[in-house]
């Protein structure tokens, strides 16, 4: 199997789904370590996204991709747009002219997704945020291809990873961003950001399981 540009379409269209069902969930996480705004600013920027799709639709991976992180960047405001548009566009770097993806390209692009966060948030694993969420589903799926799994059973271990390392920004210390400065008091909560990579995450397994 692989990952196809209609594949990413829908990919693009389930996460407004998702993050438009969750979007006062993921604000009401953000209100207890940040800004209160992570809900309502993601669910901004991918309604925004999902009216570019159909220039683009014919279009490359890359492409796609490249249009999701310009037009997150340009509208979606706190930290989120920055971080998820630099993902989207490294994505779409790493996938130009490609109109498939094996489970051996998705490993490349979600690498260079991970790396375009941890370059612009100047953040590492481990700091409450995100990548606790991206890393570890990157490193499944790496592990998964590796031993010879396929694309749909190395990205459920990834989902999988993803959602554990989620759940354990909970007992974590915040150390950058907005919830750094609530000190001890970010501890027990879930980090949004975390939150809405699962969604991301689970949203393309939801799309490809769904072709089946």
């Amino acid at each position: 199997m692989q990952i196809t540009a209609d594949h990413v379409i829908k990919f693009i269209e389930t996460i407004t789904m998702r993050v438009k069902e969750q979007r006062d969930y993921l604000t009401q996480l953000d209100s207890a370590i940040g800004d209160a705004d992570h809900g309502v600013n993601l669910d901004r920027g991918f309604t925004t996204v999902v009216t570019k799709l159909p220039s683009v639709a014919d279009k490359d991976i890359g492409t796609i991709l490249k249009t999701v992180g310009t037009t997150l960047v340009s509208t979606v405001g706190g930290a989120s747009g920055p971080l998820y548009g630099t993902a989207f566009l490294r994505a779409g770097m790493a996938s130009a002219d490609r109109f498939e993806l094996s489970v051996d390209d998705l490993t490349v692009v979600v690498e260079a997704a991970l790396e375009g966060i941890q370059a612009r948030g100047k953040s590492t694993r481990g700091e409450k945020t995100m990548i606790d969420a991206i890393g570890p589903a990157v490193d499944a799926l790496k592990a998964a291809h590796a031993a010879g799994d396929d694309l749909l059973t190395s990205l459920r271990k990834a989902v999988a990873a993803c959602q554990a390392g989620m759940e354990a920004t909970i007992p974590m210390l915040a150390t950058k961003g907005r919830a750094s400065y609530l000190g001890e008091r970010s501890i027990g909560h879930q980090d949004p950001g975390a939150t809405s990579a699962f969604l991301m995450a689970q949203a393309l397994l939801e799309v490809l399981e769904a072709s089946q």
